[in-house]
């Protein structure tokens, strides 16, 4: 009985530290980008947010370059050399998803009493824990995420059928292939220039004033949810029944040469 509670305890203490938060060191920026193919009066035909821990920090129309900084964060940033840079490589990416937007959307969708579809793109960079940096593209319409791209190996993740044309256009079109890839090179650089400037200020991010978000979030498919979701609970099953097994294993073994240490030859006669 002790044994099963040891092992119980140890399962409990071990799920407790694979799902500890990450540290409060950790940061991460994007750039929400919206394309819609017919904006409504005064409504500008690309908007991109940048955001800082989910935060936003600054609103940059593609269309006539105008930039407003939505917090602290980004007044502190504007006066480096590479702003200049940031929003020429905004407007360029609101440039390039404008000009494949007719071959990318799905036909079928168009028109069919919602109107047009809107394209949504997020690219995201970070640094982990152990120094380690990292970025990734989200794409979407509407609202709904479709298509994945990963800059270290380079691979399309379809998770949603509409993203089906974007997959196969893009993953054909070295082009475009490149110039997200140096986009997320581009994000990683100003990471590492911004986070010298917002250092300190993001350890007080609670007194500073952020802009909420205007952009509508991007959701994945519930099917692909499902299917994280299975593939992680699968995981952590077969974890328990590897570390049950091996404690029962190593249960057995202690009990069985305990036995054989007690019982020496012509100490445990039978009755």
């Amino acid at each position: 009985m002790g044994g099963s509670k040891s092992s119980l305890g140890f399962l409990v203490l071990l799920l407790i530290v694979l799902f500890s938060g990450t540290s409060s060191d950790t940061h991460s920026l994007s750039y929400n980008i919206t394309i819609d193919p017919r904006p409504r009066d005064g409504q500008p035909w690309c908007e991109v947010q940048g955001e800082v821990d989910q935060k936003v920090f600054l609103s940059y129309d593609c269309g006539t370059a105008k930039i407003k900084y939505m917090s602290p964060l980004g007044e502190e940033v504007k006066s480096m050399n590479v702003w200049e840079t940031q929003t020429d490589t905004l407007r360029d990416t609101g440039d390039l998803l404008k000009e494949q937007m007719p071959d990318v959307t799905p036909e079928k969708h168009i028109d069919k009493g919602s109107g047009p579809l809107t394209l949504q793109a997020r690219m995201t960079c970070w640094r982990e824990d152990n120094g380690h940096t990292g970025a990734s593209w989200e794409f979407g319409f509407n609202g709904q995420l479709c298509l994945l791209f990963d800059s270290e190996n380079g691979y399309w993740t379809m998770v949603h059928s509409k993203g089906r044309w974007m997959k196969e256009k893009w993953e054909n079109d070295r082009a475009v292939t490149d110039f997200f890839k140096v986009s997320m090179a581009d994000c990683q650089r100003w990471y590492q220039d911004f986070l010298l400037r917002w250092e300190k200020m993001l350890k007080t991010t609670a007194s500073l004033t952020t802009g909420p978000s205007t952009m509508q979030p991007m959701a994945p498919d519930s099917s692909y949810i499902s299917w994280i979701t299975t593939g992680v609970l699968a995981g952590f099953v077969i974890m328990i029944i590897i570390v049950a097994c091996m404690h029962d294993k190593k249960r057995r073994r202690c009990s069985q040469e305990a036995r054989q240490v007690l019982c020496l030859p012509f100490s445990c006669s039978s009755a």
